[in-house]
């Protein structure tokens, strides 16, 4: 396995962040990419209500983000300080306990959908017209979603274990084989929202399959490891996984934010506007997550040099990568900002017609939709600065 030959304790913060950035942003670009593109073929394959028909499922998908996120970045952010104070054992023993609790706590999330889904498409938004669509991208979807919390968190660990560059490709190939299923199930085979459903699910769970290889045959450092089973062992294991998360629970705020952002957007362009309205509203849901991606992006690649050194207890270098984070997360904003203003059409052109009902609207809301982009993107990067140094009431504020 290629290393990225990162060392926390040596390098100076502009090189370490710059080693992480660029991996790191495009493999959170591509993991984004892996939902547009389902869009993009839903819409010129299937249309506005295959669009919309996915955007009711996007709650769901955000809640398990935010679960992965949550329990991902409390992870590192653990294990990152044990590792400045040389405790290697039990950092594998925080990694290891976090991806089985995220493992057991997403395996009952989706078996509760799977044997309720019509009622969950229902409590969703759903109309009647959408309802079979909803269902043959609910059923197929679900199960894809283990695979996906195996990769969020461990993308977190092997980003310290310095690898970004197989974090990146984690990510990038999921997204490339998307792509090409998507064509295939969608148009040759025209399986329409179905065949999107089955396509994003291979390429979410070799994504995942990925990650956890690394971790179990490849990691340098950061190797899972058997776990006791004992009521003690069991305790501890509760009290971390419950610190870990109280450190990532402003990643899991944020989530719930854009999961209620779309459930109650569904709600309310469904009811004045129907199913076009929920379907222009569907091609901005798509690209809601790239905001979310650029800024944790930025987030992830300060966090281990920040946490490390807040460990380590210096403070210079933790001021350095904060200056360094802001500063990039501005750049990235006022960029994304500039594009949804400038090129509305061009954007939504991607997914659907712009002459169409659900494109005209669409394209007459995405430039006062793209000015939250750079609030949006520095607020998510100032989250994981506030995670890194453990001020969790901070990063939830």
């Amino acid at each position: 396995m290629n290393r990225d030959a990162i060392d926390f304790e040596k390098e100076s913060v502009f090189t370490l962040f710059r080693k992480l950035l660029i991996p790191t942003l495009l493999g959170s670009t591509a993991l984004s990419a892996v939902s547009a593109i389902d869009g993009i073929f839903v819409g010129h394959g299937v249309g506005a209500d295959g669009v919309a028909a996915v955007n009711i499922v996007a709650p769901i998908y955000q809640v398990m983000a935010g679960i992965g996120f949550m329990i991902g970045a409390g992870c590192s952010v653990v294990s990152s300080i044990h590792l400045s104070h040389k405790k290697v054992k039990v950092a594998r023993i925080n990694v290891s306990q976090a991806l089985l609790a995220a493992s057991l706590l997403s395996s009952l999330l989706i078996a509760a959908t799977l044997v309720f889904p019509e009622a969950t498409a229902r409590m969703l938004g759903s109309s009647d017209t959408l309802m079979p669509k909803v269902l043959d991208y609910l059923k197929w979807i679900m199960p894809a979603f283990l695979f996906e919390m195996w990769s969020l968190i461990g993308l977190f660990i092997i980003r310290l274990d310095g690898a970004p560059k197989y974090a990146m490709w984690c990510n990038m190939i999921p997204a490339l084989m998307n792509v090409v299923l998507d064509w295939l199930f969608i148009f040759p085979l025209g399986m329409g929202v179905k065949g999107a459903a089955i396509a994003t699910a291979i390429s979410i769970a070799t994504g995942g399959l990925m990650t956890l290889a690394y971790l179990l045959f490849f990691a340098r450092t950061m190797r899972l490891i058997s776990l006791k089973i004992s009521p003690t062992s069991i305790r501890l294991w509760l009290r971390n996984i419950g610190y870990q998360c109280s450190i990532g629970s402003s990643s899991l705020l944020g989530e719930l934010i854009m999961a209620v952002f779309m459930f109650v957007g569904n709600w309310q362009f469904m009811k004045y506007l129907g199913d076009t309205g929920v379907g222009a509203f569907g091609i901005a849901c798509y690209y809601a997550p790239f905001f979310f991606m650029i800024g944790n992006a930025i987030a992830q690649s300060a966090q281990p040099i920040i946490s490390y050194n807040h460990g380590a207890e210096r403070l210079s270098k933790v001021i350095e990568a904060r200056s360094l984070l802001l500063k990039t997360a501005i750049c990235f904003g006022v960029f994304v900002s500039a594009l949804f203003i400038a090129f509305p059409k061009g954007l939504v052109g991607l997914f659907v017609d712009v002459q169409s009902p659900a494109g005209v609207l669409a394209a007459d809301g995405f430039p006062l939709f793209g000015i939250g982009a750079l609030f949006y993107i520095v607020n998510i990067a100032l989250i994981g600065y506030y995670q890194s140094i453990e001020k969790v009431r901070k990063s939830t504020v």
